[in-house]
């Protein structure tokens, strides 16, 4: 068994990390590729062969992300488009995807066994432009964001499902995500968690200027087209899993469907993402000692 190491090495711990997990992979009998970039900042490390990222993946049979969320987002497309599964180790914060934290790299020596379950991830597929005429198009793990930019102080959107008018808003802006994205962007914007392994759309409204603003949950077969409106010189921006990638101009329209890839996230605990959601969102505030001696 080969893995692709990706490690996010700006992270606090994450070289620490990586130097852990790269003895405990050896010592399984599992090869290591990294991409040449990292030649230098890995070169301590024993075992590592150098490639480009294509031919690291296309020689690897499993992508292990050190870092947050935010890592295993850059591997996802990637990942989908050569059948690939992802192991992340956490050295955020959050880590809904990660399967491991820091303190259960011991855990890694159950790859060599496929001592493992899979968790299949939607995706979604997202193209704008002038209608007839597409002019970008991407995929994305977690949300696609349509929302004002620092110049503009609000904007009109205009959101259509399947051709049907669904909502028409003033608001900063409107998130789309899947299952999986549902515990980033859309959560802090109110929107529900969903069990990461269904298949819909979420529509959440950011900062919407109305008293009865509620998330939608669309099915997974939604062609969903929003259209955007607001004064001259000032501007809408798209973003995807968090990157900003287009800034939309009059006439332009967004469409959001379900890709035809998926996601595979390795979860070599077992219920990983339900515990990281009761340890992470749902313990009560912890008593104030103080409180104790009033």
């Amino acid at each position: 068994m080969n893995v692709y190491l990706f490690p996010n090495l700006s992270k606090t711990n994450c070289m620490e990390y990586t130097e852990v997990a790269c003895k405990i992979l050896n010592s399984s009998g599992i090869g290591i590729f990294a991409s040449e970039i990292y030649k230098e900042s890995l070169k301590d490390i024993k075992n590592i062969k150098f490639a480009t990222e294509e031919n690291c993946i296309q020689n690897c049979d499993i992508i292990i992300a050190v870092g947050g969320d935010g890592t295993i987002l850059k591997c996802s497309v990637k990942a989908a488009r050569f059948h690939k599964s992802i192991l992340g180790i956490n050295c955020g914060r959050l880590g809904f995807m990660a399967s491991l934290e820091h303190s259960q790299l011991e855990r890694l020596r159950k790859l060599s066994a496929e001592d493992y379950t899979l968790s299949k991830r939607m995706m979604l597929e997202v193209s704008v432009g002038k209608p007839g005429k597409e002019t970008v198009k991407l995929s994305a793990l977690n949300d696609v964001v349509v929302a004002r930019s620092d110049d503009c102080k609000i904007a009109d959107f205009e959101v259509s499902k399947n051709g049907q008018k669904i909502s028409s808003l003033r608001a900063d802006g409107v998130i789309f995500s899947t299952a999986t994205g549902a515990t980033a962007y859309s959560m802090s914007a109110g929107g529900p968690i969903i069990e990461p392994e269904m298949e819909c759309i979420e529509f959440t409204q950011i900062c919407p200027h109305s008293l009865f603003a509620r998330s939608m949950i669309l099915s997974a077969q939604s062609r969903i087209d929003v259209k955007c409106h607001t004064y001259e010189g000032c501007h809408i921006r798209l973003s995807v899993d968090g990157n900003s990638v287009y800034t939309l101009s009059d006439g332009d329209v967004v469409t959001v469907t379900k890709s035809e890839e998926y996601v595979n996230i390795i979860d070599i605990n077992g219920g990983s993402f339900f515990s990281s959601v009761n340890s992470k969102l749902m313990q009560p505030l912890k008593d104030d000692p103080e409180d104790s001696k009033k």
